[in-house]
């Protein structure tokens, strides 16, 4: 490590805090000198590509050359930790997507209205021809990383890590990030684009009822297909939730500021008719900096990491976090459509590869599964397949299958949880802590391991794959 600057300012870390709600006594961070010129890319260990700026001008407007590594320049004074670049402003522009290969160049912007204007005049053989041809190109990226992309946690486990070896203990005190020590959380969500999905949805909910899982079906509202109360009231009826998805379904909605302005006041119209709670966009189009528009309590349109979609980029976490007011719920495994029709895939590798990654960093497992497209025979054994894996590890694992709505109402009532000392312990105290579990994060063989207090023996563990491959 370097020697330390004579002038330090001190650093928020709120993103480093909002993930472990931790005593703030253990996140003294600061930077080290200005940070200078443009945001480029640059590594904090070898594992966390970063976007942002860095204090000693280091990087590189490309994700794909050689980066420079700032983790030597780290240092220490006493129990403050000195970085040359702010981690906050690092993280926010991976979750908001504020890096080149989430930006849309202009050729992509008319391409995508060429595609829009000709799509009335195709069929769905010609769609996917189109859809292929982007996914290579997509295929060819190397950042954010393909099938899973958890940058965001490396570096938050990295800023952990200092904190333990600077303040020179063996574990930090924080609140767990599921209701009652689950190791991991499942949502389970359908969206219904054509009156044929909607007309699947009953059957869907005998399949899924099968397996134990509730879902959000998200609907379009306007002009797509009739939305009859009586089909809301159904989905409520068996248990499960219903959100927003898109206004029409046209790919228009985040063309235009003005028109989105105008297209959101009516979303917000239906979100109140519907008694909805969450939104997702159609194709996952997205601005995130315009999402306030939205009256929502959650969004599930940003993806993990997007080769795959017409809109590239992701947010690099497998963890809920917030936008302003509004909760983002990231799609963190690929779409039944990507995987079934895009890459002809209909076995359950890349699933099963993407879920042993988010368990292994304990996140949230969000499937987007269409009732239009499992209506087929061969598809809908898929899908059952997954349900079927999903279930064994259910069995075999603590993990919490919860409703969107359910995971909102948790995370807000976490964010607003503190930890206290307590006649030498911890006790976690606000509203909702009676379903909060206190978790320690402790160095094992130089990697952070993270467990809740009464699973200590066997927090190793809990940093390893959970489901085998199988044939």
């Amino acid at each position: 490590m370097s020697r330390n600057y004579a002038t330090t300012q001190p650093l928020s870390v709120r993103t480093l805090h909002d993930h472990y709600r931790c005593p703030s006594e253990f996140l003294d961070f600061r930077i080290n000198r200005p940070l200078l010129g443009d945001a480029g890319y640059f590594k904090f260990g070898p594992d966390a590509t970063c976007y942002g700026r860095t204090s000693s001008d280091l990087h590189r407007a490309q994700s794909n050359v050689s980066l420079a590594d700032v983790l030597p320049d780290v240092s220490f004074d006493g129990a403050a930790i000195t970085l040359p670049f702010d981690p906050d402003e690092v993280v926010d522009n991976l979750r908001l997507e504020r890096f080149p290969e989430a930006q849309w160049s202009k050729n992509a912007k008319i391409l995508k209205g060429i595609y829009y204007r000709l799509r009335p005049f195709t069929n769905r053989l010609l769609r996917k021809v189109a859809q292929r041809l982007c996914a290579t190109n997509g295929q060819k990226l190397q950042f954010p990383k393909w099938p899973l992309d958890t940058t965001v946690e490396n570096i938050l486990e990295r800023l952990m890590l200092l904190s333990l070896r600077t303040h020179r203990i063996d574990r930090i005190p924080f609140i767990w990030f599921w209701p009652d020590g689950a190791r991991a959380c499942l949502a389970m969500t359908h969206d219904v684009e054509t009156a044929k999905g909607r007309d699947f949805c009953p059957r869907l909910l005998d399949i899924d009822d099968a397996f134990g899982i509730k879902a959000s079906y998200q609907v379009v509202p306007d002009g797509r297909y009739a939305v009859p109360s009586g089909f809301l009231d159904r989905l409520r009826d068996r248990g499960c939730e219903v959100c927003i998805q898109d206004l029409n379904h046209d790919g228009r909605l985040f063309d235009e500021h003005a028109e989105f302005l105008f297209r959101a006041a009516l979303i917000n119209r239906y979100a109140w008719e519907f008694g909805a709670y969450g939104f997702r966009s159609a194709v996952l189009y997205r601005n995130p900096e315009w999402l306030q528009a939205l009256d929502f309590c959650f969004d599930m349109s940003i993806p993990n990491v997007a080769h795959l979609d017409p809109q590239r980029g992701g947010c690099c976490t497998v963890m809920p976090y917030f936008i302003g007011s509004l909760l983002e719920l990231p799609l963190t495994t690929i779409q039944d459509y990507s995987l079934f029709h895009v890459l002809g895939d209909l076995s359950m590798d890349v699933w099963r590869t993407q879920i042993e990654s988010i368990l292994a960093r304990n996140g949230l497992m969000s499937f987007i599964i269409h009732p239009d497209y499992i209506v087929e025979p061969k598809t809908q054994t898929a899908y059952k397949s997954l349900l079927e894996m999903l279930s064994q590890l259910r069995s075999q694992h603590a993990i919490w299958a919860a409703l969107p709505s359910e995971i909102d109402l948790w995370w807000r009532a976490r964010s607003r949880m503190s930890i206290v000392a307590e006649e030498g312990s911890w006790r976690i105290v606000g509203e909702g802590a009676e379903r909060a579990v206190l978790a320690f994060a402790r160095e094992v063989d130089g990697r952070l391991v993270c467990s809740p207090a009464n699973a200590l023996r066997s927090a190793p563990s809990l940093c390893q794959p959970a489901y085998a491959s199988s044939s």
